[in-house]
């Protein structure tokens, strides 16, 4: 009689021992899948990083245009841009993004388009070759170039590195039909850049870029 007490006591231990040992490999396992962290997201992995990191990487452009060549409101100027691309990395984290990552608009920074090389003129030629007239008012400019924001708070407006202070463009969204017309009121890095406010009126719900964009000139 003692001896079927003690062996049932020892196989109670060992199924005891046995469903510890899977309980507690199931529990590492849930804990190492509920902790595995996501990886964030680039910008070519994603329309919304892309657009953030399109915005941060105008603005560090801006940043640094402004240091190799300071005026009496550099200084302000670069500390609101600073505090733009603060602002650009908190959203950057929120949208699951790499915090950070920096691109330059293509409109802004593809390379120049190379022309063949011109013939030789005559020796009696002597005027001086034609200038490119500016853009008429309602032509289209800008063809192919993407629109995002700059993060900056305010009324309805743009920044551009083509066009003064002062110049009207129409932007508009052919994804949603969307559009706005805005004044130029500071230098940035790309064709068009909106402010907040501008780009609230056309962007579609949860991205920050314009892929499919008309802008035009219109005073």
């Amino acid at each position: 009689m003692s001896r079927r007490r003690t062996l049932s006591t020892k196989k109670k231990l060992a199924l005891l021992a046995s469903a510890a040992t899977v309980a507690g490999g199931g529990a590492f396992v849930m804990a190492a899948t509920s902790n595995a962290a996501q990886s964030p997201q680039t910008a070519a992995e994603s329309t919304v990083c892309q657009g953030l990191a399109t915005a941060l990487g105008n603005n560090q452009r801006f940043i640094d245009g402004q240091r190799a060549a300071p005026d009496a409101q550099s200084e302000a100027r670069i500390a609101n841009r600073e505090a733009v691309i603060a602002q650009i990395r908190v959203q950057q984290e929120a949208s699951g993004c790499v915090v950070g990552e920096s691109a330059q608009d293509p409109q802004a920074t593809q390379p120049a388009q190379t022309t063949p090389p011109a013939q030789a003129a005559p020796p009696t030629q002597t005027a001086p070759p034609a200038q490119a007239a500016p853009p008429a008012s309602g032509q289209q400019v800008c063809n192919g170039s993407t629109v995002t924001l700059s993060g900056e708070d305010g009324a309805p407006a743009a920044s551009s590195n083509q066009f003064p202070a002062g110049t009207r463009l129409k932007v508009t969204n052919l994804d949603n039909n969307k559009s706005t017309t805005v004044e130029v009121t500071s230098v940035s890095g790309s064709c068009v850049l909106l402010n907040n406010a501008a780009f609230e009126d056309v962007r579609e719900p949860g991205k920050f870029l314009i892929r499919r964009a008309v802008i035009e000139k219109v005073g």
